[in-house]
């Protein structure tokens, strides 16, 4: 009987927690907590309410819990090292260790891996640590991308087109920039449709979950600001509309390559989540971006359909055993619509501002799954904060009815609430189609 520590607060963090608790090996759940997650807590023998970067705090119940092993959901405390101070007290864990995590922290490091090591998947790049030769760099890009070194919670990358028009433009947010962070990556703008494929290593095996589509933007149609993510579709095949077998293996490959160079660069092997931020692109697919823990919303969308026992992956991830272990995914469809208060994403000046701090009401589901975020449960009900409050989560055999069982939970739950009733419908999944369909027909009239 396992005792495991959860570290993390969020809804990607209660469906690792339920993943947990379903396992048939009976272990017992602990949980680290920013804030108070009520879903985890029910699912937990034991929770304690800290700050990711309280070290000594994190060990100190870990020791008192007799933890076995640690799973880290959040890069925070990945980003701290948490990892680190985990194993120097004899604890292992699901994630990889400070040096390691740079694959998410610093979008630097990882462009130079996969240079160095010449894997294939890089755009046109440059790091910079200053301003020199910034503006003559942007000459030759036909559209500017800037990457903060240094995580920025998802919300820290500018597109020319979406966050700024003209080179000025982007040279006054590079200066920006420079203020709170030591480097900036600079890159090409890319055209395609992004996936996400989320990977388990052990350090030398690398096996990939189904792939999942996220969308950023806050309003249906992809309009508004960029969010934290507001919700994510999966298929059946284990494929996506726009994104075939293929596809795929390249991603996959990718990230073996990657995991492969991570240890031939550092002596040290790469044990947790890689999660590789994709584009398919009219000259194949070319990478975003790496997470060093699984997906919010994405994990939602691929730990129910996880058909192997999550503490024999997660133990086969220690002891570097991936390839003797048999891991299935269910063939079914998942559609993940985040419920957030209606002045999410909004300015603080908003009228609807005040709504991220209202009580909710939840009524029947049906059969959808919810996957608690910031939430608060007092004594008269639950409560949002002012970020993404809940995940609901339809899982059928097709999309449509993934959809349909997503939209109908999402209306049982009352409040100055909001979400995207686009995400997994047909319009929207048709639009990623013709939309790819569009780019290779350009190509290949070039």
């Amino acid at each position: 009987m396992a005792h495991v520590l959860l570290i993390g607060n969020g809804a990607r963090e209660h469906a690792i927690a339920e993943a947990i608790a379903g396992s048939q090996r009976s272990p017992r759940l602990y949980a680290f907590m920013k804030t108070n997650n009520p879903g985890i807590a029910s699912l937990a023998e034991g929770t304690r309410i800290g700050r990711y970067n309280d070290l000594e705090s994190i060990i100190a119940f870990a020791k008192e819990a007799k933890i076995d092993f640690a799973v880290v959901g959040p890069e925070d405390p990945l980003g701290h090292g948490v990892v680190d101070a985990l194993l120097a007290a004899g604890v292992p864990a699901v994630g990889p260790t400070k040096a390691l995590a740079r694959l998410e922290t610093s979008k630097s490091f990882t462009r130079n891996l996969l240079e160095k090591y010449r894997i294939p998947g890089n755009p046109c790049f440059r790091n910079f640590t200053s301003l020199d030769g910034i503006e003559a760099f942007f000459e030759g890009l036909t559209g500017i991308v800037l990457k903060p070194d240094g995580l920025t919670g998802g919300k820290g990358v500018l597109v020319q087109g979406d966050h700024f028009e003209t080179p000025a433009e982007a040279l006054d947010h590079c200066r920006a920039i420079f203020k709170d962070h030591p480097g900036l990556t600079v890159e090409e703008k890319l055209e395609g449709e992004e996936f996400s494929l989320q990977c388990f290593s052990d350090g030398r095996t690398v096996v990939a979950t189904p792939p999942v589509q996220d969308h950023k933007r806050r309003f249906a149609g992809d309009r508004g600001p960029n969010t934290g993510g507001m919700g994510s579709y999966s298929c059946a095949d284990h494929l996506l509309p726009f994104l075939d077998a293929d596809a795929v293996s390249q991603g996959l490959e990718i990230t073996r390559k990657v995991a492969a160079a991570i240890r031939e660069e550092t002596g040290v092997p790469y044990r947790g989540i890689m999660y590789g931020g994709f584009m398919i692109t009219a000259s194949g697919v070319k990478l975003i971006e790496y997470n060093a823990r699984l997906g919010d919303p994405e994990a939602m969308n691929i730990l129910p359909l996880l058909k192997t026992d999550f503490i024999d992956l997660c133990q086969a991830i220690l002891s570097g055993g991936l390839d003797r272990l048999d891991i299935a995914f269910d063939r079914k469809a998942t559609v993940c619509k985040y419920v957030v208060p209606k002045g999410y994403g909004l300015p603080a000046d908003h009228p609807e501002a005040a709504s991220t701090s209202s009580r909710i009401e939840i009524g029947p589901v049906q059969g959808a799954r919810l996957y608690y975020s910031s939430i608060d449960r007092r004594s008269d009900g639950l409560y949002m904060t002012s970020s993404r409050a809940i995940g609901v989560v339809g899982i059928a055999a097709d999309l449509p009815e993934a959809e349909r069982i997503a939209e109908r939970a999402v209306s049982a739950i009352r409040g100055p609430v909001d979400h995207r009733p686009d995400i997994g419908t047909e319009p929207l999944v048709r639009r990623r189609v013709d939309h790819m369909r569009q780019i290779k027909a350009n190509t290949s009239h070039k």
